[in-house]
């Protein structure tokens, strides 16, 4: 995964092992992920930074080549993908014994980041960083590609808070790689795909995944987002996929009182456990939340604008209707003879 590909590193690029890549020229490194290194490299043809992720490949014989298959898969799912709010893939390759993928640099920093440096998202920016995720998804999915791993990690946050999903390190066509009964592979050498935290029930119990997979973990990246809290924690691994599977998290309203009920909604739809519980796709719930965005924002824009005046005693009739005139017309009336009375 990506970590950090905003900074560059304070090691100079003449300390760097390799200085070319393909046709890239190494300037730099940006990070380390589980995965591989990060670099940043310069593409001469084009003249422009990329962001080159190596793959670090332990092991040996055919684990070797299922780790190469792996990550070239996100070469594979991602490159197809055109999209303002998913990351741009370049190039891949394995050249030299040394595989790589050469995408879009990216400044800014990821939602883990800024989370851990004690941000605090109002709920609008988690709405509205959301509703665009989805609209990404909604694209992958269309194309037939499932990230199966959204989590703040892969969500980068670029100028204006606009996110780009990155790191399609475990998506997968659905049927192009089959495990030995014909079917998709959800574990990757016994370990399961995904990260724990974020991962759908579905993941967590083995089974396969299809495109609501990513619907569950949008919803737990958005929860994190609005209550700084993961929906599920856990010191012990089994323990947490477990909860993942069975426990039913509190609504995000409850632990943060700034959080409105029906954005609450969204997120506790989004993690239903049974995926038919949930919104049928992305694009479902960016429809939900951009219905609550213009709601809200037609909210804030009638709080800030001041009561309409009546001009005319014309439009004050109008506006108050004659049965309160008349009434009103009354009681002064009757405060006049009292007046009249009173003098005498």
């Amino acid at each position: 995964m990506i970590q950090n590909v905003h900074q560059p590193s304070q090691t100079p690029a003449s300390k760097s092992p390799m200085r070319r890549i393909g046709r890239f020229t190494i300037t730099d490194k940006l990070g380390s992920g589980s995965n591989g290194n990060v670099l940043l490299g310069h593409d001469p043809i084009i003249d422009r930074a990329v962001a080159i992720k190596i793959l670090n490949n332990p092991g040996v014989g055919a684990e070797i080549k299922q780790r190469e298959q792996q990550f070239i898969n996100e070469a594979r799912a991602a490159g197809r993908l055109s999209h303002p709010n998913i990351v741009t893939i370049y190039d891949a390759s394995t050249e030299g014994g040394t595989t790589f993928i050469a995408m879009e640099f990216l400044q800014g920093k990821d939602i883990r980041a800024i989370l851990g440096e004690g941000k605090r998202f109002d709920y609008i920016e988690v709405a509205n960083i959301a509703y665009k995720v989805a609209g990404a998804l909604t694209f992958a999915h269309n194309q037939g590609v499932i990230h199966r791993d959204i989590k703040p990690a892969n969500i980068f946050l670029v100028e204006n808070n606009q996110p780009k999903v990155v790191d399609f390190g475990i998506a997968r066509v659905p049927n192009r790689t089959l495990d030995e009964n014909g079917q998709p592979q959800t574990l990757f050498k016994n370990n399961i795909m995904g990260t724990p935290n974020y991962m759908s029930p579905e993941q967590a119990s083995s089974q396969p995944v299809t495109p609501l997979t990513d619907v569950y973990s949008l919803g737990a990246v958005m929860y994190e987002m609005l209550t700084n809290q993961k929906p599920f924690s856990a010191s012990d691994f089994d323990k947490l996929l477990y909860n993942i599977t069975h426990k039913t998290p509190k609504s995000p309203d409850l632990i943060n009182r700034e959080v409105p009920e029906k954005l609450a909604h969204i997120v506790m739809k989004a993690m239903q456990k049974k995926p038919h519980r949930r919104y049928q796709s992305a694009a479902e719930m960016a429809l939900a939340l951009n219905k609550f965005l213009a709601k809200e924002k037609r909210a804030r824009r009638s709080a800030r604008s001041p009561l309409p005046v009546a001009h005319t005693f014309k439009e004050a009739i109008a506006s108050k209707g004659w049965l309160f005139w008349l009434s009103w017309g009354t009681v002064l009336m009757a405060a006049a003879l009292a007046y009249r009375a009173f003098s005498r």
